[in-house]
C-alpha cells in the first residue's frame, strides 16, 4: 500500500488540474458569452424606443440582413472620414436603416435631392468622432431572431 501512495497522489493532483482546466474553460466561455450578450444589449439600447418597438412589430428579417452587410462593411473597411450613402425611398425601411446604424453607434441623416421633378432619398452614413469602432459579434438580426424566439 506505501509502493501506491505516491502513484495515488500524482493520479490525484492529475485529476484535480483536469478539474481545474475544465472549469476554467468553461468560466471563460462564459464570461466570453455574457462580454457578448452585454454587447449587443448596449447595442440595442442605443435604437431609440420607437425603432426598436417597430423592429419587434414588422421584424423583415432579409431587409435588415441586408443593411448589417454593407454597414458592417463600411465599419470593418471604411476610414474614419469615408461615408456610406444608400438610396432607401421606402420611409419604414429607412427608419429601420437608421435603428441598424444606431445599433452600430453609427450617424445617419436621410436627405432629399430633386431630379427632374423626382426626388430621391438618400441616407448617409458616417462613424460617429468618438464612437466605439468594435462591431458586436451578435448581429441585430440574430438578437432579433433570438427574441423572436423567446430565447433571449
Amino acid at each position: 500500500m506505501c509502493q501506491n501512495a505516491p502513484t495515488a497522489i500524482i493520479f490525484c493532483l492529475w485529476q484535480a488540474n483536469i478539474i481545474k482546466a475544465l472549469n476554467g474553460s468553461t468560466l471563460k466561455r462564459k464570461c466570453h458569452v455574457d462580454t457578448d450578450k452585454i454587447a449587443v444589449l448596449n447595442a440595442w439600447r442605443r435604437i431609440d424606443c420607437r425603432t426598436r418597438d417597430a423592429f419587434r412589430r414588422s421584424y423583415l428579417p432579409e431587409l435588415i440582413e441586408g443593411f448589417e452587410v454593407c454597414i458592417r462593411a463600411f465599419i470593418e473597411e471604411s476610414k474614419d472620414a469615408d461615408e456610406l450613402v444608400l438610396r432607401v425611398q421606402d420611409s419604414f425601411h429607412r427608419l429601420l436603416l437608421h435603428g441598424v446604424c444606431e445599433f452600430y453607434n453609427l450617424v445617419s441623416v436621410t436627405v432629399t435631392e430633386s431630379k427632374d421633378e423626382e426626388s430621391l432619398k438618400m441616407t448617409r452614413i458616417k462613424k460617429k468622432k468618438k464612437g466605439s469602432a468594435e462591431i458586436p459579434r451578435i448581429t441585430l438580426s440574430q438578437f432579433l431572431r433570438l427574441s423572436k424566439e423567446g430565447i433571449w
